[in-house]
């Protein structure tokens, strides 16, 4: 099986994505359009800045 890494950082930045947008949703109080997208834009923040930890921690 070959690795494929594009593939492998697109799926680590969905997880993450999904995970802090869940999180989000349940921290506020009132869910509409504008808090739903900075929501998104706060979780795709959160998800690069996780994904590049990661792969900063995980260099030898």
């Amino acid at each position: 099986m070959t690795r494929r890494p594009g593939l492998l950082a697109v799926a680590e930045f969905l997880a993450w994505w999904t995970a802090l947008a869940a999180l989000w949703l349940v921290l506020i109080g009132t869910v509409d359009t504008l808090e739903l997208a900075v929501g998104a834009c706060a979780a795709a923040v959160g998800a690069l800045a996780a994904g590049a930890a990661r792969r900063a921690v995980a260099r030898p």
